[in-house]
């Protein structure tokens, strides 16, 4: 596969649908054809694959004509470009032609962005496995995400698979007005993370599920963050309340819609204690509820699931977060960071 870093421009000739679903990073989306002219040129080339190619060629001719006079002026002209679209066929081809026309140096990406796929999971099979993995273990609202923040920002390596997935992990995680990333390109932004990292040195993590709201975290890398070092966080209830009320906010304002989420554990928890987070929604005692919803369901059902996972988390090393400030944090990072890392 290439070095992507050579590039001064990538090109992906690929509609928009396609490009929103996955893309090479960096690569700018500059379709021959935008997805409604792709689904009328798909439709008609069952029927009629000579007119399909006559209406594609009119519209790519039109499309491309456009991105040289808008899109193209924005990058530099000398350096390497390199275009590709799904299989690396006719709509690379039509860009390519344009460009070497002009005087650009430019390269096809062969096989398309089909071959950059086949290349993304291979690289999934081994890449998260040459790390060692120091894994933050702690109920909801314990500080673990902060304090990865923090030891980031100390110095050490970090993975945010949370970041990465747009997601919080539970399932009232989704973060407004945030789409997730489809699968496809959750594992592209996931190799790009672990390709600046370097193995000589451990990766902090936080312990995670399977899945990530709609993402699914790949097995090797969760094969090998069991077998890392696990490190437990613990914060106070006071604190984790406030650090959900903080994380949280939307749900504040709007406590039922968070209960619609949660309606279907309603079996799992029980009607009874079900109808007091409703009262206490309808009362907005958002303190009171968010405390009765991590003592009551998440705690037990974290450790439940980290048990499954870590069978010897109690035996691991435990910091408590007295002080969640930021500068309260990040002390405790650099401390973190001169006993882990030597």
């Amino acid at each position: 596969m290439h070095d992507f870093s050579s590039y001064t421009l990538i090109i992906d000739a690929r509609s928009p649908r396609e490009y929103e679903e996955d893309h090479i990073p960096g690569a700018v989306n500059m379709p021959v054809v935008n997805n409604d002219e792709y689904a009328e040129v798909g439709t008609l080339h069952r029927s009629d694959k000579m007119g399909a190619y006559s209406i594609g060629v009119r519209y790519s001719l039109a499309n491309i004509a456009r991105h040289l006079t808008e899109d193209l002026p924005k990058y530099p002209k000398d350096g390497k470009v390199l275009v590709y679209c799904f299989r690396g066929g006719k709509r690379s081809k039509l860009w390519i032609d344009a460009l070497e026309t002009i005087g650009y140096d430019v390269q096809k990406l062969t096989g398309g962005w089909k071959a950059y796929r086949r290349w993304v999971n291979e690289q999934l099979e081994t890449a998260p496995t040459k790390f060692d993995y120091h894994v933050l273990s702690g109920p909801t609202g314990c500080g673990k995400t902060r304090l990865l923040y923090a030891l980031h920002e100390a110095g050490c390596q970090v993975v945010d698979l949370e970041a990465i997935a747009r997601h919080r992990g539970s399932i009232i995680g989704a973060i407004p007005d945030t789409p997730q990333p489809s699968q496809k390109y959750f594992d592209t932004l996931l190799l790009e993370e672990l390709a600046k990292l370097d193995p000589s040195r451990p990766v902090w993590v936080e312990a995670e599920s399977k899945k990530i709201g709609n993402v699914q975290i790949p097995a090797s890398m969760l094969d090998s963050m069991r077998k890392g070092k696990t490190v437990r966080v613990h914060a106070d209830m006071q604190q984790r309340v406030e650090l959900w009320r903080q994380d949280y906010k939307h749900f504040e304002e709007d406590p039922e819609g968070m209960l619609e989420r949660l309606r279907f554990i309603r079996s799992l928890v029980g009607g009874k204690e079900f109808e007091e987070w409703e009262k206490l929604a309808a009362d907005r005692q958002m303190p009171e509820l968010f405390e009765r919803l991590m003592r009551n369901h998440y705690d037990p059902a974290y450790r439940r699931s980290i048990l499954r996972e870590y069978p010897n988390i109690d035996e691991s090393p435990l910091i408590d977060l007295s002080d969640l400030s930021p500068a309260g944090l990040l002390q405790v990072a650099k401390n973190i960071r001169a006993q882990y890392e030597h």
